[in-house]
Formats: structure tokens, sequence, C-alpha cells
């Protein structure tokens, strides 16, 4: 038992899995959310907001809760078992109470409080709770063992999917609040035996909060500029990333693939998780860990340079190449967006050590509440305002707007110019070892 106990898969991999494959379930918001509208009588734009609140507190819970992650993990990660489990059996409950009584504002704000504000906390607590425990076990390879714990919320999608899929089919009428409730269960018993496990190495020393650069906000002082790039360009990847994620499956049916639009988003979902797992074990072997935002950044600005000289969606799949081009060029964007998430809290650990990290990375993930604000709102008033829609060949009941999603394309390589400026600018060398 004794060498379970200071296991680093046992202490610190395991647990960040169950945490981060539970949470990473808010992602499969897009597979019910038509339901859930149709459920309680409100349209699906007016639920959307449920999810966007739900990002937008998990960056924020992350900022403002982030002390609390530094100096106990162990209520961290329970609040983040109990906030999570709470919200998704809140939102079923809502979701019941919109089902008998139709068009109720009640119900709807009654989601957004428990699938945005409730979950919001769970996710932002759970999010950051394994992390600087993974970074302290696994020293020597800690871009390895972050970017597992952020597959596993990256792969979380692609394993709940077809389970709840499953769950709708199965349950019948008001499938769609029981399979909430049941989930709230299963997730709630896999949290809290990750809550259990978790523990960091039985030598690490937390600084007391009156040692000297034991506030996260002193040490960021230190390198101000180099935490206002690491932020920006965080932002940036973020924005772009979803941006384009929004309108994946559009994009997919305009170059005339519409019959392998799920198998070609499980593909992209793959290149989400493995971005996170490769680029950031890949950065494990750089001496400058910001090299690997600036290959991100510049696959990015080539493939989507490439999309947009060759006009490759509006092409409409008319030319094989320029269509393999498109696709590249969301493989790319998905796999740079999950690495941004993986090397965060390993670059802030390099410039700034490793006392304050939680703390700094929670501060860091505000920029992921703000993206989840703006991405998704800019691509959709982009794609409304610029083009107009037409019916897609062949398939007359099927809408698609090329010139719209191109244009994006012009505002996604705009801002990965921007970030990667910033990448070669204000992101300094790693702090020197003592």
């Amino acid at each position: 038992m004794k060498g379970l106990s200071q296991n680093k898969w046992v202490r610190a991999a395991i647990p960040a899995l169950l945490l981060h494959c539970s949470i990473g379930t808010v992602y499969c918001w897009s597979i019910f959310s038509q339901e859930i509208a149709d459920y309680i009588g409100f349209s699906k734009g007016a639920t959307e907001w449920a999810f966007s609140f739900a990002i937008f507190f998990l960056g924020m819970s992350a900022a403002f809760l982030g002390n609390i992650v530094e100096k106990d993990i162990h209520k961290s990660s329970l609040i983040a078992a109990i906030c999570f489990a709470a919200g998704m059996a809140g939102t079923g409950f809502f979701i019941w109470y919109g089902g008998a009584h139709k068009g109720s504002i009640l119900a709807l704000l009654g989601i957004y409080v428990c699938y945005g504000f409730i979950m919001g906390i769970g996710l932002g607590t759970g999010y950051l709770s394994p992390v600087k425990t993974l970074m302290l076990w696994f020293e020597d390879r800690k871009g390895l063992a972050t970017g597992l714990a952020v597959a596993g919320f990256g792969a979380a999608k692609a394993i709940a999917s077809p389970i709840m899929q499953a769950l709708l089919t199965s349950l019948g009428d008001g499938g769609i609040y029981k399979m909430f409730l049941i989930l709230a269960v299963v997730y709630f018993i896999m949290m809290f035996v990750g809550h259990l496990l978790l523990a960091k190495p039985a030598g690490w020393h937390e600084p007391a909060s009156t040692e000297k650069g034991a506030r996260a906000i002193d040490v960021i002082k230190e390198k101000p500029v180099t935490f206002i790039g690491i932020w920006l360009m965080f932002y940036l990847n973020i924005t772009c990333g979803l941006a384009l994620i929004s309108q994946e499956k559009m994009i997919i049916k305009c170059i005339g693939l519409v019959g392998m639009v799920g198998v070609l988003s499980s593909v992209t979902a793959v290149f989400n998780a493995g971005g996170r797992l490769g680029f950031s074990a890949w950065a494990d072997t750089f001496k400058d860990r910001n090299t690997i935002y600036k290959i991100i950044f510049i696959l990015s600005i080539v493939a989507t340079g490439l999309v947009i000289l060759t006009q490759g969606i509006t092409n409409m799949g008319q030319n094989t190449f320029f269509m393999v081009l498109v696709l590249i060029l969301l493989f790319v964007v998905n796999a740079g967006y999950g690495g941004g998430f993986s090397n965060v809290p390993t670059l802030l650990s390099d410039h700034y050590g490793m006392k304050n990290i939680s703390a700094i990375h929670g501060i860091t993930l505000s920029a992921w509440a703000f993206a989840g604000l703006t991405g998704n709102q800019m691509a959709s008033f982009i794609v409304k305002h610029f083009g107009t829609e037409i019916p897609l060949d062949g398939h007359a009941d099927t809408m698609v707007n090329p010139t719209g999603y191109q244009m994006v394309l012009y505002v996604t390589l705009v801002l990965y110019i921007i970030a990667a400026v910033i990448c070669f600018t204000m992101v300094g060398r790693k702090k020197k070892e003592k």
C-alpha cells in the first residue's frame, strides 16, 4: 500500500483523467442543445447561452479560486465534484420543469444558473486541481503529464457522445432530463474517486501566505510583459480555434462532404485531443517551451493562408486538392487549439516557478472565459453579415454561406499573425534555474 500511496500514476495521472474526462463533457452541449430547446419551448439560440456561461464561469472561477487550489487540492477537487454534479442534476431538474411548463422563463434561467454558473465553478476548480500535482510528480516530463490530463478533457466529448446518444434513445419520453440526472451520479462518483486519490508528492512544501513570493500577483509583477503576452496569445488562439470549430460542420458540408460530417468531426476531435498531448510532449524536448507556440501559430497561419489563396471553401469541393487543404486547415487548427491549452501551465512554470502555478494558471484561464464569449459569436456575426446563404448542391434543404465561412478565415488569419508577433516579441526566455 505504501508503494501505491507514492505512485505518480495513482496519485496524479489517474485522478487527473477521472476529473478531466468528467468535466470535459461540457463540450457535449451541441449534442443535446436542440433537444433541450424543443423540450422546454425556447429557441436554440436562447439555450446556447448556457454553454457560453459555462465556459465564462470556468475561466473566471479558475481565476478567482486559483488560490484555493494552490493551498488545498483536496478541498478544490471536492468543490469541483460537488459543483459539477450538482449543476448537472440541477440542469436536469429545470429541463423537467421546463417540459412541464413550456416557455417558462424560470426553467431557462435555472438552466443558465445550473449549467452555466454552478457547473462553471466545478469546471474551473476541476480543471486546475490536478495540473500542478501532475507537474510535481512528472518533473522531468511536465508537458507529457499535463498533456495527458488536458487530452482527457478534449477526448471526453468523443467518449461521452455515443453514451449520451444511447441514453437519449433508450430512456424514451423525458430522456433528456433523465440523462442529466443519471450522468450527475456517474460523474460525481468518478470525480469523487479522483478527489480521494489526488495527492502531491510527500516531499513537496507549499509556501505559507506570508512567505516572500507566496502571492501569485507578486510573482507576475516580476515579469508583467511576459504574463500579458502569454495571456493575449492564449486568448487569441482560443478565439480563432472556437471561431473555426463552431463553423466546422457547415464548412465540411460546404466543400461537398455532407455524408462524412460525423466521421470528420470525430477525426478533428482526435486532432484536438492529440494536439493537447502531442504538442505538450514535444515541448519537453525544447530548451524554450515557447517554441511550441511559435510552431502552432506558424502552422495555423500557413494553413489558413493557403485556403484563403486557393478560395478553398468557396470552391465548394470542385477541386479535390483545395478540398484537402480545407481539411488540413481544420486538423491543424484543432491540434493547435488543443496544444495551446496543454502548454500554458508548463510555459508559466518555466517563467514563474512552481510555487504559485495553480493561482497563476487560474488567472491565465480568464482568457478562456472571454474567448468563450467572443470566438463563436464573432464567427456567427461574420457569417450572418457577409455573403448570402445558398442551397447546397444535391441537398436543397441545407443552406450554406461559403463566402461567410471564407471571410471568417481572413479575420482569424489576422488574429493568428498578431498572436505570432506577441509570441516572438513579448514572451521572453524561461526563468533561469537557481
